[in-house]
């Protein structure tokens, strides 16, 4: 049993202190959501600011591409409709000769001319002749294409554009196993038309820009913002045109911001990716350290919660408990302390008060246990020799009127009544105890009005075992007799009755058929019994010598009050020339208590 109890008190000590540091973590918790919305709204902040900053290069970066491909197209137009380069091819034809020579040089010299004018953007620029199969480029002088394949690719190249331009990808195949950068020797995007624009009836010569790479790149790097980042050009396909950093990825991944910029002139696009890691470093490391904040807070609300139940809550507790130990009857409790503080002084004092409530109780508990034997006595001396004397006087009136054998009835009634009221000193008899007892005297009076009046006895069984305070119902039927059936010379009759009330209550009546009360008289009863029953017990009747009147009801509503306390009643109704009715109701633990005691 010592085991549960210290189970139960530790684990409510757990709970006190529990409650304690949850308190404080619910201070604590505006503190830490308005810490992490800061760090992670400055996330949002320094995400969308290098958004914007990347948006703004990129947009520089695309405009350089435009005008670069505004520039090459412009030349290539410049180039298709000279005039001079387009007879130069024209007059040519599949016989090659040392003119043809002559002429293809001038032609060489003429597009030399147009690259280093241009030199920023473009690489080399090459033409092809379609009836000598001529591929003459500024890169590395003129070759004949022997390819037949390599032939059709590029005269389909010139009749499919037409007047217009397209992009080429080096890598984009010509013939199997052939690139157009490695037909070309280019490692770069190109742009190809057909040449003489102005003729309708034009050969099928194709002129092809190739842009320098490596000035695309050079601009391009100036935009990377770090190595593990990757900047990609596109071309309207989607296909690469440069790439500096990472490999290029279809797919991106969540943790990696892209920004990309397209063009309203060629539909191109700028793409950059950059890990958001390299982004969040800096704020990283406050969340980090908002986090270790957190974590410490959260350490020092425990530590502290544990020093405010060591220091403040489980002191007050030990000193609640010892007051419900104490409110619940344990005298004898003390409550144990080393502290020197208030609380250790406040504890102290709680013992110091606890032995002294202990004696106050204890000596007003044997002054009332006196007090309460003394009235006992009182009341019980008042009744005996009160009707000693009544009995006596029936027994010399009876004696007057009756012969030997009538007094001798009496005489053994009277006897019977006696034996039973000092036996050996028992205060409590059960209700058919009582009757019996009860019936020796009313049957001494029925000698004494000569039977002038009947009784019957209404008991139910169910209350016939239940315990009764001894001679509590001789006084009111006494009182019936007396004031009821006196003058009567037959008809009388008295109504003794029990019966419990809702399994709680013991309801006692007596009844009688005599000519009542007047109302204010009965009034008057009313309100004496009334104040009887709201005085204090049990000096209700010492304190009243003077009251010569309503002994009978006054001596059996004090005993009720002193034995059954304030909860049990006594109740008078009369209705005058119809009788009178006296009603004791009881509780029915009560009567099991007294029983007990």
């Amino acid at each position: 049993m010592l085991a549960v109890i210290r189970w139960i008190r530790d684990r409510f000590s757990q709970h006190i202190q529990t409650r304690l540091t949850g308190y404080f973590l619910l201070i604590l918790l505006p503190l830490v959501i308005i810490s992490l919305f800061a760090v992670e709204r400055s996330r949002d902040i320094l995400y969308e600011q290098a958004v914007e900053r990347t948006k703004l290069a990129l947009s520089s970066a695309m405009n350089q591409f435009d005008l670069a491909l505004q520039n090459v197209e412009e030349i290539s137009t410049l180039i298709a409709g000279d005039l001079g380069i387009n007879e130069l091819l024209n007059k040519n034809n599949v016989n090659f000769s040392p003119q043809s020579i002559v002429d293809f040089s001038d032609i060489l010299e003429k597009l030399s001319n147009y690259v280093s004018v241009n030199r920023f953007f473009v690489s080399h620029i090459s033409v092809y002749h379609q009836a000598s199969n001529m591929f003459i480029s500024t890169h590395y002088g003129g070759k004949k294409l022997t390819s037949e394949t390599q032939q059709e690719w590029l005269v389909e190249a010139a009749r499919r554009n037409g007047t217009g331009v397209s992009y080429v990808m080096s890598d984009s195949p010509v013939a199997e196993g052939i690139t157009f950068g490695q037909m070309t020797n280019t490692d770069s995007i190109s742009l190809i038309r057909a040449m003489d624009l102005s003729n309708s009836e034009r050969q099928s010569n194709l002129l092809m820009v190739s842009f320098n790479k490596s000035r695309l790149l050079n601009i391009v790097k100036t935009l990377l913002p770090s190595k593990n980042s990757r900047i990609t050009l596109l071309n309207e396909k989607g296909e690469v045109v440069v790439e500096t950093g990472k490999v290029y990825e279809e797919h991106m991944s969540d943790k990696d911001m892209t920004v990309a910029i397209d063009s309203d002139y060629s539909a191109w696009r700028l793409a950059l990716v950059q890990p958001k890691s390299e982004l969040y470093k800096e704020t990283d490391q406050l969340r980090l350290f908002t986090v270790a904040i957190i974590g410490l807070s959260i350490l020092l609300a425990v530590i502290i919660s544990w020093v405010v139940y060591s220091g403040i809550a489980s002191p007050v507790l030990k000193l609640s408990r010892g007051m419900k130990r104490l409110s619940s009857g344990e005298l004898n409790i003390h409550v144990d302390t080393k502290r020197k503080d208030e609380f250790g002084f406040l504890i102290q004092s709680f013992n110091k008060m606890a032995v002294v409530q202990k004696h106050l109780i204890e000596d007003h508990y044997e002054q009332q246990l006196r007090l309460t034997t003394t009235e006992l006595k009182f009341l019980q001396s008042q009744i005996n020799p009160h009707f000693l004397y009544n009995t006596l006087d029936s027994i010399y009136w009876t004696a007057k009127n009756y012969d030997a054998d009538e007094i001798s009835e009496m005489v053994m009634n009277l006897s019977k009544f006696f034996r039973l009221s000092l036996n050996k000193g028992r205060q409590v008899f059960t209700i058919e105890e009582s009757i019996a007892h009860l019936h020796y005297y009313i049957r001494i009076q029925q000698l004494r009005f000569m039977d002038s009046f009947t009784v019957e006895y209404q008991i139910s069984d169910e209350s016939k075992g239940v315990p009764l305070l001894k001679l509590l119902l001789q006084p009111l039927v006494e009182n019936a007799i007396i004031h009821g059936m006196e003058g009567k010379s037959s008809g009388g009759n008295l109504i003794i009755s029990s019966r419990i009330d809702r399994g709680q209550t013991v309801i006692i009546s007596v009844q009688d058929n005599g000519p009542g009360i007047e109302e204010e008289r009965l009034s008057y009863i009313q309100h004496e019994l009334d104040m009887l029953s709201s005085r204090n017990m049990p000096a209700s009747t010492q304190d009243e010598e003077h009251v010569k009147d309503l002994f009978g009801l006054r001596n059996v509503l004090g005993r009720m009050k002193l034995y059954y306390g304030n909860e049990a009643h006594l109740t008078l109704h009369s209705v005058a020339g119809e009788g009178t009715t006296v009603t004791i109701s009881i509780p029915l633990d009560r009567c099991r208590e007294v029983n007990l005691v």
